[in-house]
């Protein structure tokens, strides 16, 4: 004898009572299941649902990269609730803490999902590669994001014209340092693009101008504002930083700044910035090193911040041309006209 299905028919739609009360009964029992996660592991696991995937195909994939323990139980549970005319195409972080309850709501929103990823200021791009790699929601490896913005590259027209970009040259300086909230589906392209985005947006055009007015390019006052950025502990210090090595490169003194001998090292020594001896001074052989080079060096040596570009470009006036390490630990530095006061200053 055939089964007879009860059912009732609401704007259109064939709801099929009888069978919904079965499944709802037989869930009844299987609370502690809804509810268990699948383990104690709460790394994030990246979970894509396709257009058009149907329930099963979801609880076939979710038990395959082992998010739920019983698809049966998650198919059930998705029609009785109604999930299963909910799923959302998309991409979503999950992870095996989750409940098949939880999961089953999460997979409804695909706009919920998102990387958080924090470009520090002063870092080399080679760092913020390193971030990326360390980040298991990216769907691409650092590598394959540096391979965008290192030399040789070739940067956004627009971008690099807009900014004065030597040919070719390396992206460093211009992924602008910020929190930056990003699509899950995010390519190395589009990271790079919405760094670059972010810098213009928030250094703009007056700034661009103000530096061209000076007769320098962006690029040049980003140079200097990634060595102030480098030297500086603290904010408030940045405009008379630069007021020190404007001062120099007025007179064709040699900037002779740390952070660029440290920089043209490229790692060598097992981190990127390593502390460096007096010996240094002449033994890195690198385009980057102020002191075997007058005036400044090629390009960026890390991504500056707002305030380091500002205060390159809208440079403290002063007549310091020394500067060195307070002795008090406090990170702030002391300043000096002539190189005997630079000499008194000396812890």
């Amino acid at each position: 004898m055939a089964a007879v299905g009860v059912y009732i028919v609401t704007d259109g739609e064939i709801v099929f009572t009888a069978q919904n009360l079965v499944l709802r009964l037989q869930l009844a029992n299987r609370g502690e299941a809804l509810d268990a996660p699948f383990s104690s592991d709460a790394s994030p696991v990246r979970f894509r649902i396709a257009p058009g995937a149907s329930a099963g195909a979801i609880a076939a994939a979710l038990f395959d990269q082992a998010l739920i323990r019983d698809a049966s139980l998650f198919v059930n549970y998705a029609r009785v609730e109604g999930y299963d005319r909910r799923f959302e195409a998309g991409v979503y972080f999950l992870n095996r803490t989750q409940s098949i309850r939880q999961i089953a709501a999460i997979l409804t929103d695909s706009s919920k999902s998102f990387i958080s990823f924090r470009a520090p200021e002063g870092a080399r791009i080679e760092e913020l590669a390193a971030l990326v790699d360390q980040n298991a929601l990216f769907d691409f490896t650092g590598a394959e994001f540096l391979s965008l913005i290192n030399d040789g590259a070739e940067a956004p027209t627009a971008f690099a014209a807009w900014a004065g970009l030597p040919e070719r040259a390396s992206l460093e300086g211009f992924m602008f340092p910020d929190s930056y909230q990003l699509p899950p589906d995010i390519t190395p392209t589009a990271l790079r693009d919405s760094l670059l985005r972010s810098f213009r947006e928030r250094v703009g055009d007056d700034l661009r101008d103000a530096a061209l007015e000076q007769n320098l390019t962006l690029h040049q006052a980003v140079t200097l504002a990634s060595i102030v950025e480098r030297e500086a502990v603290w904010r408030d210090e940045h405009a008379l930083i630069a007021s020190v090595y404007r001062n120099r490169l007025a007179i064709n003194m040699p900037l002779e700044a740390d952070p660029t001998v440290q920089y043209g090292l490229q790692g060598a020594r097992g981190t990127w910035w390593p502390q460096i001896t007096r010996a240094d001074y002449r033994d890195v052989i690198s385009p980057y090193n102020t002191y075997l080079h007058r005036g400044l060096p090629p390009g960026p040596i890390a991504s500056p911040g707002l305030s380091a570009i500002q205060a390159a470009i809208y440079t403290e006036e002063s007549e310091y041309f020394y500067f060195r390490a307070a002795c008090d630990g406090s990170f702030y530095h002391n300043f000096a006209i002539t190189f005997d006061e630079h000499l008194q200053n000396a812890c």
